[in-house]
């Protein structure tokens, strides 16, 4: 992209952000009226014509009822697509509303929206407007939740979510170059309010982002810092993958079980605590049945499995667990020198 933060993108910039999308049979673009996502439709409309075959490409405007605006803000957005010659689609999240966690509520309820208007489409990725500065906002947000290298990595060009590519094409451009291109274009906009609204965390984190641009950490340079972490994780999974060909090459005791994962535990205790610690939530999201586990809870769970395993020697002969425990709907067990994750027993009803 163009050095220059708060110039226009040019169409051979326009054809570089989409070039990897031109073989798909259709696409999806999330579009709520803002200037990040209608920056998204004009620049992806204007992509599609200048190819002699590309990918269908549909506007979908997810109202999700908590603004009385929004159903004139998607009304709007359908009169803007209808002019670049796109079908648009208005989807509405109905039903009762959190009353805590409303952010994150919201955004599942997209997502989950999304992913069926782009099945429905035949479509194989949906499109959004995450910019530059959205991913200095994330990396601020996992960073002070105190998230790991992967969380650290922030969001990903692509990943997939309900078996849909989510694309953002979006993702190394500043929001000033596109309300730049839409100026030039003489495009409206809107402005959602809800996103200065200092309720939420984003909006403040997004006050902080000057002070922070004036100690050299503006959305360019942490969006960079994400990307290098990114690479970082990328290379730690390939270690943790071949972490777990090597404990199964060494393996011993038996044929391996779909719902069983066993390792030796000197082996396992060999490996670097990073590794150990990934190898351990794999198979704790891989056989829990209560969720994703939280990766402070496996940095305990590992501590006291590196105890127990230090301890093992003198219980190894009886065979009797020196740990047994639960996390996630996963049972996590060390004896007679192997460690075993498997599904826990479902919990029992109380019985008043």
């Amino acid at each position: 992209m163009s050095d220059d933060d708060n110039s226009p993108i040019s169409a051979r910039e326009a054809m570089r952000l989409f070039a990897g999308l031109k073989a798909a049979p259709a696409l999806v673009l999330a579009v709520s009226g803002g200037p990040d996502s209608v920056a998204l439709m004009w620049l992806a409309a204007r992509w599609q014509r200048s190819l002699a075959r590309g990918p269908q490409l549909t506007v979908v405007t997810v109202d999700h009822g908590l603004r009385p605006e929004a159903a004139r803000e998607a009304r709007e957005v359908k009169r803007l697509a209808n002019q670049l010659g796109l079908p648009h689609r208005t989807l509405r999240w109905r039903g009762a509303k959190p009353k805590t966690g409303l952010p994150a509520a919201a955004r599942e309820a997209r997502y989950r929206l999304l992913a069926e208007a782009a099945r429905a489409a035949g479509a194989s990725h949906v499109l959004t407007a995450h910019t530059r500065d959205d991913q200095a906002e994330t990396l601020l947000m996992r960073l002070f939740r105190g998230s790991g290298l992967a969380g650290l990595s922030a969001m990903a060009p692509l990943s997939e979510r309900d078996g849909i590519v989510l694309a953002r094409p979006l993702l190394d451009v500043p929001k000033s170059q596109l309300i730049a291109t839409l100026r030039r274009a003489k495009v409206g906009f809107v402005e959602d309010p809800t996103n200065r609204d200092t309720a939420f965390t984003r909006p403040r984190l997004r006050a902080l982002l000057p002070l922070l641009a004036a100690e050299g950490g503006d959305a360019r340079n942490l969006a960079r810092l994400a990307a290098r972490l990114a690479r970082a994780n990328a290379a730690v999974e390939v270690l943790v993958d071949g972490a777990e060909r090597f404990l199964r090459l060494r393996d011993r005791g038996g044929a391996p079980q779909a719902d069983v994962r066993s390792f030796e535990a000197s082996a396992f205790a060999a490996l670097p605590e990073e590794v150990r610690l990934r190898l351990l939530l794999r198979a704790i999201n891989a056989l829990g049945h209560e969720g994703p586990a939280e990766l402070g809870k496996v940095e305990t769970l590992l501590s006291a499995l590196d105890e127990a395993i230090a301890a093992s020697l003198d219980a190894r002969a009886t065979g009797r667990p020196v740990l047994k425990q639960t996390l996630a709907g996963a049972l996590i067990s060390l004896a007679g020198g192997r460690i075993q994750i498997a599904p826990a027993p479902a919990r029992r009803r109380g019985s008043g």
